[in-house]
């Protein structure tokens, strides 16, 4: 059972215990990468019983996937902060400015490195990944349209969601080969996001 799947906000003994089992797994995930990970190597690392962990999480993917939402909840952060709309001129600076936020997530956070751009094949935690970046997209795309006058996208596809997850693919390739972010395969997503992106959108938008 994870916190998404909860009805009701968990009592703040049982909420304290999930941050101790999710900072764990969490610690663990940036030492180790996901093959270091179980219900056991977690509850060895909280210093609590295996039991204690499967009362919350009844599975790795189901640790995974609430972490995944943690790192989610991080990026949505970035999007709804504010925004000085007086220092951007046209589109390409809210792209960059929004992309070098989710860079300095991926950077200083290693677990949120080895859940979205890591190949560790859970399939799990793929689809909720997919799940989150829609509803990133959906923000990114809200977040233009309240700098500046978007023309009409398609209705049929997620422009700014495939966007997200092309400059990730890049992302993803930097730390397979260098296990990081370098900052030449940082620049090169974050062009890959103003490419796509640029498909649909003019080189200069009106702004609000």
């Amino acid at each position: 059972m994870t916190r998404s799947a909860n009805a009701r906000k968990p009592r703040a003994s049982s909420q304290a215990r999930i941050d101790t089992i999710l900072a764990a797994a969490r610690a663990l995930l940036a030492d180790e990468g996901v093959a270091g990970l179980s219900i056991y190597s977690v509850a060895e690392r909280a210093r609590i019983p295996p039991s204690s962990v499967y009362h919350f999480f009844a599975s790795v993917p189901a640790l995974l996937e609430a972490l995944t939402s943690d790192v989610h909840g991080a990026f949505r952060a970035c999007l709804q902060a504010p925004i000085d709309t007086s220092t951007l001129t046209t589109w390409h600076d809210l792209s960059r400015l929004v992309e070098q936020r989710m860079l300095m997530i991926y950077n200083e956070d290693a677990a949120a490195r080895q859940l979205i751009l890591a190949q560790h094949g859970l399939s799990e935690v793929t689809q909720a990944d997919r799940q989150h970046d829609m509803e990133l997209g959906d923000l990114m795309h809200k977040l233009f349209e309240q700098h500046f006058q978007l023309p009409a996208l398609p209705a049929d596809m997620d422009v700014f969601t495939l966007a997200m997850e092309l400059g990730d693919r890049v992302y993803a390739r930097s730390v397979q080969l260098h296990g990081q972010i370098t900052p030449r395969m940082a620049e090169e997503g974050m062009r890959v996001f103003d490419a796509y992106v640029g498909l649909y959108l003019p080189p200069y938008l009106p702004k609000r």
